[in-house]
């Protein structure tokens, strides 16, 4: 039987594919220690585990459950973000809780695109944005990101483009995998700049609450309302990666459209869920300090890592990874984080797989324990 010629245009995630071989490699009894990945090593808050097990007992707890998720989650994201970004959003228009904010990526696909318009994607950038474009056979259409302008949109370029065809534009800021923090000033220019081409913005913001100043929205900016949505999740910033919490918030005409496609996916969220994410929305900013202080000591040691593997880090990224260039000596990407695998039993990601404009980096997650750092550094060293 053949597949669908849709899947002819994917590959199999590389996380998927890497870790079977790491998986392996540790079955075969090899000591590897995974830095590729950013799943939070650290616990939610007692608070929130507490909410999921009282849960466990409501009459409720065990039925299906809205596709708009309770009334009381949508009343916790509307809440969360007047307290940390300063946007009033309506809880019963202008929130959608998810199953994560990966699905969100898929749900605002479906509901927009069809077979022939583009989509802008940030090079580098998160590679489900360019694999869900093809798969509803989009033409996904990269805006290089580059150091040299501190990793932001070229603006001259988005001018000069023929976006005719164009629907959808990804951001991502903080961005994931360089950890740039966004500037004000870029977001106020594609507002304006999307609205008067009638393309969606939509802003991927899992990052930031790690290691930032200021959380920042582009949902806060003049005129976001009239042509802007953003993904959020509870994974980074309550560590709550397997719990599977994301949410869609701004324009009440897009999540009505997503809305559609949401509810012939599935059933709604489990009850028990819920209740852990109301409970999760309601931390203070004491709950970001305490877990940025772990973060922080973390980033200090991994900076050591990276610089006796010979690599430069940019001093000023926010979030949870830290980018660092290679030597210009260095082989490949893939080539020197393989050999770093399989001769130190370290796993960290070649910047290769989020675009071109990737090459010659490697990302360093910082979901590892301090003292496991400090054995990689000792392995580097020997």
């Amino acid at each position: 039987m053949k597949t669908a010629t849709r899947l002819h245009s994917v590959k199999e995630y590389y996380f998927s594919r890497k870790l079977r071989e790491v998986a392996e490699m540790i079955k075969e009894g090899k000591p590897v220690i995974n830095m590729g990945i950013g799943s939070p090593d650290l616990k939610p808050h007692p608070d929130v585990v507490s909410a999921l097990k009282e849960a466990l007992m409501h009459p409720k707890a065990h039925m299906y459950q809205s596709y708009q998720g309770l009334p009381e989650l949508r009343k916790a994201i509307s809440d969360f973000y007047k307290t940390h970004y300063k946007v009033t959003l309506d809880p019963n228009s202008q929130t959608l809780p998810l199953m994560g904010s990966k699905e969100g990526i898929m749900h605002l696909s479906m509901a927009f695109l069809n077979p022939g318009d583009q989509v802008l994607i940030p090079n580098p950038g998160y590679p489900t944005y360019a694999s869900v474009s093809r798969l509803m056979e989009a033409e996904a259409v990269l805006y290089e990101l580059k150091a040299s302008n501190g990793w932001q949109p070229d603006l001259e370029a988005l001018e000069a483009m023929d976006t005719s065809k164009v629907k959808i534009m990804w951001l991502n800021y903080p961005h994931m995998p360089t950890g740039t923090d966004v500037s004000i000033a870029t977001f106020d220019y594609l507002i304006r700049w999307a609205k008067e081409r009638d393309i969606l913005l939509v802003n991927d913001n899992p990052y930031s609450f790690v290691l930032t100043k200021k959380p920042k929205s582009i949902l806060s900016r003049p005129g976001a309302s009239e042509v802007a949505v953003e993904l959020n999740s509870l994974s980074k910033s309550f560590n709550m990666a397997g719990w599977r919490v994301g949410m869609l918030s701004g324009k009440a005409t897009v999540l009505q459209e997503v809305l559609k496609v949401k509810s012939n996916m599935d059933s709604g969220m489990f009850f028990g869920v819920q209740q852990g994410a109301i409970a999760a929305l309601k931390m203070t900013s004491d709950w970001f300090e305490e877990f940025n202080d772990i973060y922080k000591k973390r980033r200090v040691l991994m900076e050591v890592l990276a610089q006796k593997l010979g690599t430069t880090i940019e001093s000023q990224s926010v979030g949870l990874f830290l980018w660092a260039k290679l030597p210009k000596e260095a082989p490949d990407a893939e080539v020197f984080i393989n050999t770093l695998l399989h001769e130190k039993n370290i796993f960290i990601t070649p910047g290769t797989i989020f675009g071109s404009q990737g090459e010659g980096y490697i990302r360093f997650s910082l979901c590892v324990p301090e003292d496991t750092i400090k054995e990689a550094i000792k392995r580097i060293e020997l």
